[in-house]
């Protein structure tokens, strides 16, 4: 008789004690304005039902105990310091809201890594769990905010503010409109006859070491000469003509791309999927952040004949890829277009027995 795969150890096993509180939060897919969050711009993430779960508790000592169960990875870190690997993630949080006491800190997601936020979704966790113990006056919205300098902090990488706001207030019901400049929100139904397909690339990123930050620092460049405040004030295309060859095509993928969030709001299934193709070739062709293997996978759910429109999703350089199917059709497409694309890549949203990213 052969033995199932070993069960991952609980925080029990783990620390020898249950925790004082167990928080989670969920990863985030955007559908479009990728790339606006940082330029004050309009984004359209939902939320998607895989979660990341931190439980904690203080411990009593000076050092915090963090444990992964994903990678099997415990780590000790003094108090007052940040830590490596998955660490500053959460000494991060910890520094941010005040908190003076060392913790053991258990961790655990079915997020994937690499453009769904699994790094949001784990600091929105580690914050609410902090919020709890400690009795935090901290709305949803300062946990975003609070991921965000977390990001900046301690993590390098400057982030916009959307996957902290879609893992704090999104649900897996709605799209969040969100205006990036002024936080001002609101939930938006999903397109009426499609279905959220999100499938995993398979091929890994990190930000703080791709062109991220590089592309961040361009397009307040591109600002700077424009003389605005951030690309989000640039009416149209037609008033980046100054602007020199490589910083024009970078302005060009946000000044378009908010253009297409705000046509998205209202628009039909065929529409919103035509308004999704035409993120991906900017994002592919204007700002340089597809690599040839996503690319692939767009062009396969694009060209299915029960897809409305594909994009990579999240950041770039790797990771996800989202798609607009017809009602019910996800599942059908999802094996279809994963049998051609090759064994790396997986299915992550519809879950099997689930539809709450249809309409």
């Amino acid at each position: 008789m052969t033995e199932g795969p070993a069960r991952p150890p609980t925080f029990e096993e783990v620390f020898g004690r249950p925790p004082e509180v167990t928080a989670q939060a969920p990863g985030r897919v955007n559908l479009l304005g990728e790339h606006t969050d940082y330029q004050g711009g309009f984004v359209l993430p939902s939320a998607i039902p895989q979660h990341t779960v931190v439980a904690l508790g203080r411990n009593g000592g000076d050092t915090h105990h963090l444990y992964s169960v994903n990678f099997g990875q415990r780590l000790e870190v003094p108090l007052g310091e940040t830590g490596t690997d998955f660490a500053p993630y959460v000494t991060g949080c910890i520094a941010l809201t005040g908190v003076g006491d060392a913790l053991d800190v258990w961790i655990t997601s079915d997020v994937p890594s690499g453009g769904l936020s699994s790094s949001a979704a784990l600091e929105i966790a580690a914050l609410r769990a902090l919020r709890e113990v400690y009795a935090l006056p901290l709305t949803d919205v300062d946990l975003a905010l609070t991921g965000q300098r977390v990001e900046h902090e301690f993590v390098g990488v400057k982030s916009g503010i959307m996957d902290q706001m879609a893992s704090s207030l999104a649900d897996t019901e709605h799209m969040l409109f969100l205006d990036t400049r002024t936080l001002e929100r609101r939930k938006v139904p999903l397109p009426a006859g499609g279905e959220v397909l999100v499938l995993d690339s398979g091929v890994p990123r990190r930000l703080a070491g791709s062109g991220y930050n590089t592309r961040r620092g361009e397009v307040e460049e591109a600002a700077r000469r424009l003389g605005v405040p951030e690309l989000r004030d640039v009416p149209d295309v037609a008033a980046l003509g100054a602007l020199p060859e490589l910083l024009l095509r970078r302005a060009r993928h946000v000044v378009s791309e908010n253009a297409r969030v705000l046509r998205a709001l209202d628009a039909p299934a065929p529409l919103f999927g035509e308004l999704m193709n035409a993120s991906h070739t900017s994002l592919r062709d204007d700002y340089e952040v597809t690599v040839p293997r996503v690319d692939e996978l767009v062009a396969l759910l694009q060209a299915h004949p029960r897809v409305y429109g594909a994009r990579m999703t999240g950041a770039g350089f790797g990771g996800a890829v989202v798609a607009l199917t017809h009602s019910g059709a996800a599942a059908q497409v999802a094996g279809d277009v994963l049998a051609q694309y090759g064994p790396e890549g997986q299915q992550v949203v519809p879950e099997p027995g689930t539809s709450s990213h249809t309409r």
